[in-house]
């Protein structure tokens, strides 16, 4: 039965203007993106399909190479999905810049997760802050192992100058999974702290953004 043969209640839009967008399943919500299917599967079985390829809806958004090989994706429905999610992270950073001043892990998390967490590969990024802990900007740095032969100081330092940044929380994602701060870990900020201390920035944090809530290294006692 075609999306259309359902009584109009059902029906993902109609569902989601009548009932409020928290009613809707993932498969429902990326069918109202899609618009329509293809020709033998409504939107809803499409859907369904790029859900259980991709495993989960983090990976079907954040993995770019992954999304072009699913069934019956053109460019406008991967740009539709791809729209989604900047608009989702673009509202969450207006939000974090809002705030008066960032004062625990939790207030840059939900942000941070919503950047990093899904990745099939490691990034590290920065949260720039002025002197009143208030975001200036965010920006990814590296991409790969997260180790000193990849994560330059040099670089960082660079970075925070550029931002006039008095303040910075270190963040970077485990693709595993597993937020545990790794040795490799351990020794990066460590001596991105001392980099930064030589021109006045302070590392407020640094988390490690995993399947669940990130790993704080300031709460661990770790800087």
């Amino acid at each position: 039965m075609s999306i259309r043969e359902w009584p109009e209640q059902e029906r993902p839009r109609e569902k989601l203007l009548s009932r409020g967008a928290e009613a809707l399943s993932d498969v429902e919500l990326i069918a109202v993106l899609l618009g329509s299917g293809v020709r033998g599967k409504d939107a809803i079985t499409l859907a369904r399909e790029w859900l259980t390829v991709a495993g989960n809806l983090g990976t079907l958004l954040n993995d770019p190479q992954q999304m072009e090989q699913l069934p019956g994706i053109g460019p406008t429905k991967r740009a539709r999905l791809i729209a989604a999610l900047e608009l989702a992270r673009r509202a969450l950073a207006e939000q974090l810049s809002a705030r008066p001043g960032l004062s625990n892990p939790r207030d840059s998390g939900d942000y941070l997760r919503a950047r990093l967490q899904h990745l099939p590969y490691e990034v590290f990024g920065c949260l720039f802050l002025d002197n009143h802990h208030r975001v200036l900007a965010f920006e990814e740095l590296f991409r790969g192992t997260i180790d000193g032969a990849h994560v330059h100081p040099r670089e960082v330092v660079r970075a925070c100058l550029r931002h006039n940044a008095c303040a910075v929380i270190l963040a970077h994602n485990h693709p595993s999974g597993v937020a545990e701060p790794s040795d490799a870990d351990r020794i990066v900020t460590r001596e991105l702290c001392q980099a930064l201390q030589l021109v006045g920035v302070r590392v407020l944090d640094h988390l490690i953004i995993g399947a669940n809530e990130p790993v704080s290294m300031a709460a661990r006692g770790l800087l």
